[in-house]
C-alpha cells in the first residue's frame, strides 16, 4: 500500500448551511458541490484546498454516525482524516498484516465517487482514519 496524500478532512457540522458561511465567505474556500451519501447518512459538500479538500458532514437521520459523534464529544468537530491510497484492497489487507482493527473489512462507497475503508480509533491513537482510493 502506497500513501498518495491527504486526500481530505472530515469535519462533523450540524449543519451545512449554517457551517458553510465561515469556510466559504470567512476563509474563501470554494464550494465545489454537494452530495448525498445515503449509505452513510450523511450530506457533505466538498470544499478544495489546493490538492487536498474539506468534507463538511451533516447527519441525515439521528441515527447516522455523524449525529452519534456530534453527541460524544459535544458539538461539532474533526471527525476524521482521509488519506488517499494507490489500492484500497491492498490497503486493507496491509493494515489487517500490521494488526490494525478495520471498520470495513471491505471497501464501501464514499462520497465523490472514492473507495472507502475506515481503520478503528481503537488501532490509530484515537484518531479514525479512512482509506479513500479514487480514480
Amino acid at each position: 500500500m502506497e500513501v498518495l496524500r491527504l486526500d481530505h478532512i472530515g469535519i462533523a457540522v450540524e449543519s451545512l448551511d449554517d457551517a458553510l458561511p465561515f469556510w466559504r465567505d470567512v476563509l474563501g474556500l470554494e464550494l465545489a458541490g454537494i452530495e448525498v451519501v445515503e449509505e452513510q447518512k450523511v450530506r457533505v459538500a466538498f470544499l478544495p484546498v489546493g490538492d487536498t479538500e474539506v468534507e463538511l458532514l451533516e447527519s441525515t437521520h439521528e441515527d447516522g454516525p455523524i449525529s452519534k459523534f456530534i453527541e460524544r464529544n459535544g458539538g461539532p468537530g474533526i471527525q476524521h482524516l482521509a488519506f488517499r491510497v494507490d489500492d484500497i484492497e491492498e490497503g486493507i489487507a496491509y493494515m489487517k498484516e500490521k494488526g490494525m482493527l478495520m471498520i470495513d473489512e471491505n471497501p464501501r462507497y464514499g462520497a465523490g465517487g472514492a473507495s472507502i475503508a475506515f481503520v478503528h480509533p481503537k488501532s490509530s491513537g484515537r484518531v479514525l482514519i479512512e482509506l479513500s482510493e479514487r480514480e
